[in-house]
């Protein structure tokens, strides 16, 4: 009571003339003060620029994750904060921001680590210079708060002093908070005097502190009395006096005083927010009251928003323990239970169920959770998604538990389930953790298969004879006895011996015992296959085989024939099919042993003789058929996929006739596709054609005018249930855009009422479009403003009204115009409806309504439509429409100005008008714009390139350094201007006279002097920087050159050196300077090297997308270079023996261009044949069209032409050879090179048709980039003489020739158009396509 005295006797003492804050309009916010003071130093247009670029990102990407879900991760504060550490360099902004979001808004992380985590980022942003003032502490106080963590508040007010800054009013608030939360009333009282002395305000926020402040000394009366005392201050309770007093009573469990207080608040019109009582629910649940949670929670409204305010009061209640509490909150989800009254699963508490795992909750609570959730029909799969949950977290116990529950409900355990728990393991070299792993699939009776052994147990140790030993030993999956044969120790034997050869094994056990033999080399035969069926998967069995057989001579292929054979045959009793890429390879190998019986046995290869085979001996032909006919469809061969089906209609499949019709589709021969359609009906008539299939055919039915047909298709759908996925809605657009650019209104509309009726597909935006698209082509603007009308009311969009605003603005409709203004305000409101007129006015260039419509009293600016019209306008070069947008929205309330000159500055860049972007320089100082970093930096770029002078510096003040403006701004100019030797001279002028500049200057020169390769001048300007500034560091650019340079310079371990103390830095490197590196130890034969570079990346937070070929490539250039050629072939040879179907490694270019420059001729031959041995063993062409183009790259056109003459399949290799001659026409004098390399090509090419475009459009280019209208004219009467049809691209260019010379076009020139700018590349596809 005596400290309630003297809380009222300092109101009492209070000025009379105090003006007292009304709280109640500013809830949940804090009132920031204004930053004073000097910078920390001064920093570059370079650097601050970077800053300013990063603090926008930060800003922007915690902005939104705290509007989306009112949280931030501690994965994304903590990416942050280290990009922010590598700068070196943090500013005020960043620090404040970093420190803000240590509190409330981690509701996934405890408390004590909350603080300490923002205790952490306080030090060490310190320590990296970052400057500190009120905002910073007061801002580290509210976190303290937020986080229960006790401390001094003397103590800090005296380490505030200390650093020289003073407390401001937010600072005493929050204090008094602080002691009032510990209960301290006599703490608070001190603060208060403080507060009398300075005569600052007490608002209602501390009234609020001093309610919990007695409640907690347990005073509830006193309390209570708090706020008459507000009262008579003139201060009418807000709603967060009432929550305050309402968390007081929760802390009580005092239910009654409660309602009363809730009654209390309603009857003074305070109304409370559901947030507000979830305050409540969670003092409750602090307090052990979980019983009265229900009543708060029934309570509750669910006003907008709830659900994202739900789910942070449920992760912090997991976070402090409350788990049953918050699992009773996520009951009353509202989406839930609107979901669950249609019918429809979701998976809404996933959110739930993940921190439960990530807070090690017991496995008994996660499945009570899950079952709850499955039987109320809340979760489609929770007990499979919290597995996923504990495998992501590697919570090895809690994720064998629940597959044991899992199992217990008779639900399937996979191998791959085991993955994530094996990675980590596998990583350490952690053999004991795999074993445990691998005992728990035992456990679960779950075999390790071929992905799990290869990828996930066998790397862990160090060669296959230590895990045999080690499966030995725990007696995993193989019998002891098994693992004692002499036979089977022959064939682990013979594994390691394969290892190198990617053989991939599995673990699943034998079910019986392979039967005894004597010992004796055909014996170890019979065992080697027989057990390679037993524990091989189908391309584990076509590797061993491929292995197999590499291995053996001429001699013991033709001994052992009978035994092959009967191992063939086996296979083809198990129904193994080889792939095909392997089976070439095992072709190729039984062709050169001259055992032809074997090749006819190991042919899976399906052929119209395979078909005639398999039909002449009674067997089944459906699967190969099938896999024929869709070869032909995929290479676009109606015909002979027509021809191939009448021959074999009996025996036809499903998918054949899906892959006909959509064939017969894309070559629009509608009759033959329904005439299939009618067949595949016929044959079964519960099969459907999928989504994409069945639209492709409504396609080209509407193309043909045939509407009832494609109708009665469309209900077919429906009647067969036929699931519409993304394609097929994508693809239902196009069907209605190319009816609605026909003007054809009625069939749009038809199409779209049965889509729509039927419900194949929701009504979007875009496929509404094509109504108002047919109208608008017809110039109906009363058909296409009923038809947008009519889409609003029925489907809720609005498709295309500005188009139509706009045709009504131009042709003066007033009535139409009113018409669609008032509808567009009822539906969407008033402020859209001023936006479209606004924007309708601007197109139309009526510029004094739009005035008059964006000045218009209470309107807001709309960021997202201002952007669009303004991209709108930079795309189009519409100078004046955008200069008039910036201009009528100057006055617009809450209009980003800096943004919108932005957008101006951008288009005087795209039209190089310095003047206009000089005059709007001139215009944002009018208007006291404050420019981003990235205007200046847009704004000098544009003078600087005009030879302008740039009319503004940043001019910044320093307490450590030497000020000297004109100094730095030469200095600028010079490294502007690339003269870095003059700028070098004039920085050790300064120093000698012992003047010293801030870190981005010095940070400038070095990376300038860097980029010229400049090292020993840079290393001196590094010195120079640290003697004056002791935590000088280069940041992670001028690293990455120093590294570039240090390659460069051969200096490969001073490099290596260099990037170790940059991760060890936080640093990320650049991709170039890793590239630069690897090469140079490479080029310099350090295998070692390059392994402890691709372990460090591996290992980086960041990955930079390097190419793995990259390190293969640069390892085999160092074998090379040591002389072990041997070694260099086998890793490259293994890579591309290893890779599957359709996952060919990237170029090994590099490796054959290194090995041509440096004339190694030894080398050259065993990479040719490494290249020919997988193009013919293994149908593997990458290194084989690599050698050939850099063999011709090198002039080499002999060994070019013979290297085809070896591999004629390198002709085939359309994408690479393409790409190459698409370059080579790029590059003026190339024409003469270009025509023999087209012309040796062509000779081995078996697909003419696709080479003539080719090389009709390649030779058309480079005749025009060579201005050779010789060339053009004989390569046009070559074209007309083999009736070849030139395309539009190189009719064009050859007209340009003709005109270029002042001649007549021979031909009828095509009109421009948008296909005439498409990439070369994609053009070429198009036409294989």
């Amino acid at each position: 009571m005596a400290a309630l005295l003297r809380s009222a006797r300092l109101l009492k003492c209070l000025p009379s003339g105090l003006c007292l804050w009304p709280y109640a309009g500013l809830r949940h916010y804090a009132v920031i003060p204004e930053q004073k003071g000097p910078a920390k130093d001064e920093s570059s247009l370079g650097v601050r620029s970077k800053q300013a670029q990063q603090f926008d990102w930060a800003l922007a990407k915690l902005d939104s994750s705290v509007r989306r879900t009112g949280r931030v991760t501690k994965t994304l504060l903590m990416r942050i904060f280290h990009d922010i550490c590598r700068t070196g360099y943090p500013s005020g902004n960043q620090a404040l921001l970093l420190l803000r979001s240590c509190g409330s808004l981690l509701p996934e992380v405890p408390m004590a680590e909350r603080s300490e985590l923002a205790r952490h980022i306080w030090d060490k942003l310190k320590e990296l210079g970052a400057s500190y003032d009120a905002s910073h502490y007061n801002a580290l106080v509210k976190v303290f708060l937020q986080n229960e963590f006790k401390f001094s508040p003397n103590e800090f007010l005296a380490k505030m002093e200390a650093a020289g800054v003073q407390p401001n009013r937010v600072t005493y608030q929050r204090l008094i908070a602080a002691y009032c939360n510990a209960g301290d009333i006599e703490g608070a009282s001190t603060i208060l005097g403080f507060m009398k002395s300075k005569d600052l305000p007490i608002t209602e926020a501390v009234f609020n502190s001093l309610v919990t402040g007695h409640a907690r000394a347990d005073d509830m009366e006193s309390a209570v009395s708090i706020l008459s005392v507000m009262k008579g201050a003139g201060i009418e309770p807000g709603p967060d006096t009432y929550v305050a007093l309402l968390n007081a009573y929760a802390e009580r469990g005092d239910m009654e005083k409660i309602r009363q207080t809730l009654e209390t608040a309603g009857s003074t019109d305070i109304s409370l927010m559901d947030r507000d009582l979830m305050q409540v629910v969670f003092s409750l649940a602090k307090a052990g009251y979980h019983q009265h949670v229900p009543s708060i929670v029934d309570l509750m409204r669910h006003e907008r928003g709830y659900v994202p305010d739900a789910m942070n009061l449920c992760l912090s209640l997991i976070t402090q323990g409350h788990e049953d509490t918050a699992f009773s909150v996520l009951k009353t989800f509202p989406t839930l239970q609107q979901e669950n009254e249609s019918g429809d699963s979701n998976n809404l508490g996933n959110f739930f169920l993940r921190h439960c795992v990530n807070m090690n909750k017991p496995v008994e609570k996660l499945a009570r959770y899950c079952q709850e959730l499955q039987d109320s029909n809340c979760h489609a799969a929770p007990l499979q998604f919290t597995l996923y949950c504990c495998l992501e977290a590697k919570n090895t116990a809690t994720a064998l538990e629940l597959m044991k529950i899992m199992k217990e409900q008779g639900q399937p355990i996979r191998p791959h389930f085991f993955w994530p728990l094996l990675m980590q393991h596998v990583k350490d070299r952690n053999t004991v953790g795999v074993m445990e792993v691998m005992k728990g699939m035992q456990e679960l009776g779950v075999p390790a298969d071929v992905e799990t052994l290869s990828n996930y147990i066998l790397p862990a140790f160090p060669n296959v004879a230590v895990a045999r030993d080690t499966f030995k030993v725990v007696c995993f999956c193989v019998h002891v006895t098994f693992l004692a044969d002499k036979e089977n120790v022959t064939f682990w034997e013979h594994l390691a011996g394969l290892e190198e050869n990617q053989l991939e094994l599995s673990l699943s056990a034998p079910q019986s015992h392979p039967p005894t033999h004597s010992h004796g080399p055909g014996v170890t035969f019979y065992v080697l296959v027989s057990i390679s069926v037993s524990l091989l998967s189908t391309e584990g069995v076509s590797y061993f085989l491929y292995n197999l057989i590499d291995s053996m001579s001429e001699a013991e292929v033709q001994a052992q024939e009978e035994k092959l054979r009967q191992y063939f045959n086996q296979l083809k009793s198990m129904n193994i099919v080889i792939p095909v890429n392997i089976y070439r390879g095992i072709r190729n190998l039984l062709d050169s042993y001259h055992v032809p019986e074997l090749i006819k046995v190991s042919s899976d290869s399906p052929s119209t003789r395979k078909l005639a085979e398999l039909k002449a001996e009674g067997k089944p032909v459906g699967p190969t058929l099938k896999q024929l006919i869709l070869s032909l469809c995929s290479e676009e061969k109606l015909d002979a996929a027509l021809e191939l089906k009448s021959q074999h209609a009996a025996d036809m499949a499903t998918g054949g006739y899906a892959a006909l019709i959509h064939l017969c589709c894309r070559h629009n021969n509608v009759d033959e596709a329904l005439k299939l359609k009618g067949e595949l009906s016929h044959k079964d008539p519960s099969v459907s054609l999928d989504s994409t299939k069945s639209i492709a055919l409504v396609k080209a039915l509407v193309k043909h005018d045939r509407m009832e047909e494609a109708v009665d298709l469309l209900k077919e759908m429906k009647e067969k249930d036929v699931s519409v996925v993304d394609t097929a809605v994508t693809l239902l657009f196009h069907t209605l855009n190319a009816a609605a650019l026909k003007g054809d209104v009625a069939a749009v509309r038809q199409l779209q009422a049965t889509v729509f009726t039927l419900g194949l597909t929701k009504p979007t935006a875009n496929l509404c479009s094509p109504l108002i698209t047919a109208h608008l082509q017809t110039k109906d603007l009363s058909g296409a403003l009923d038809a947008a009308m009519e889409c609003q009311k029925q489907y809720g969009h609005l498709p295309r009204i500005h188009d139509v605003i706009c045709g009504l603005v131009e042709n003066g409709d007033t009535e139409l115009l009113q018409k669609a203004m008032d509808f567009v305000s009822q539906e969407r409101g008033e402020m859209t409806m001023l936006y479209n007129l606004f924007f309708a006015f601007m197109q139309t260039g009526r510029h004094r309504e739009a005035r008059k419509i964006i000045e218009t009293p209470g309107l807001r600016a709309r960021a997202g439509r201002l952007q669009w019209y303004a991209e709108k306008c930079v795309a189009a070069n519409q100078m004046e429409s955008l200069e008039s947008l910036v201009e009528m929205t100057a006055k617009l309330f809450e209009c980003d100005r800096d943004e919108m000159y932005h957008y101006l500055l951008r288009l005087c860049k795209n039209t190089n008008d310095w003047r206009k972007a000089e005059a709007t320089w001139t215009k944002m100082q009018e208007e006291n714009v404050i420019p981003r970093e990235r205007t200046l930096r847009l704004l000098a770029d544009i003078l600087r390139s005009n030879g302008q002078e740039v009319p503004f510096e940043v001019i910044v003040k320093c307490s450590s350094y030497v000020s000297c403006s004109c100094l730095v701004c030469a200095c600028r100019s010079l490294f502007h201007s690339s003269l870095c030797s003059e700028a070098y001279s004039e920085l050790k002028n300064m120093d000698r006279k012992g003047e010293a500049l801030g870190p981005s200057p010095y940070s400038a020169l070095i990376r300038a002097l860097l980029a010229e390769g400049n090292m020993e001048d840079a290393l001196e300007v590094q010195k120079i920087a640290t003697t004056h500034i002791p935590h000088f560091k280069l940041n992670d650019i001028a690293n990455s050159l120093l590294i570039i340079t240090q390659a460069k310079k051969n200096l490969t371990k001073d490099a290596l050196a260099t990037l170790k103390s940059m991760l060890q830095a936080d640093q990320v490197p650049s991709k170039l300077s890793i590239t630069r590196l690897v090469q140079s130890l490479g080029s310099h034969g350090d295998i070692a090297g390059i392994q402890d570079v691709e372990a460090l990346m591996k290992g980086l937070g960041n990955p930079l997308n390097l190419s793995p070929m990259m390190f293969v490539n640069n390892t085999a250039i160092a074998r090379i270079k040591n002389g072990d050629l041997d070694s260099a072939v086998e890793g490259l040879e293994a890579i591309y023996t290893s890779a599957g179907e359709g996952s060919q490694p990237a170029s090994m270019a590099f490796v054959f261009r290194k090995v041509l420059e440096e004339k190694n001729i030894t080398a050259l031959d065993k990479l040719s044949a490494m290249a020919e041995r997988l193009a013919n063993h293994f149908a593997s062409y990458g290194p084989a069209s690599d050698l050939f183009i850099q063999l011709m790259d090198a002039g080499m056109k002999e060994e070019a032409k013979f290297m085809l003459a070896r591999c004629s399949a390198v002709a085939e290799q359309r994408e690479a050879l393409v790409s190459y001659m698409s370059r080579l026409s790029r590059t003026p004098g190339q024409l003469c090179f270009l025509a023999l390399s087209l012309l040796l090509i062509l000779s081995f090419s078996f697909s003419l048709n696709f080479f003539d475009w080719v090389c009709l459009t390649v030779l058309a280019r480079s005749t025009a980039l060579d201005n050779d209208l010789a060339s053009a004219k004989a390569l046009y009467q070559q074209m007309q003489s083999e009736g070849v049809e030139a395309d539009e691209l190189c009719l064009k260019r050859l007209a340009k020739l003709y005109k270029s010379a002042g001649e007549s076009v021979p031909f009828t020139e095509p009109p421009v158009s948008v296909s005439l700018h498409m990439p070369f590349k994609f053009q070429a596809h198009n036409i294989h396509m």
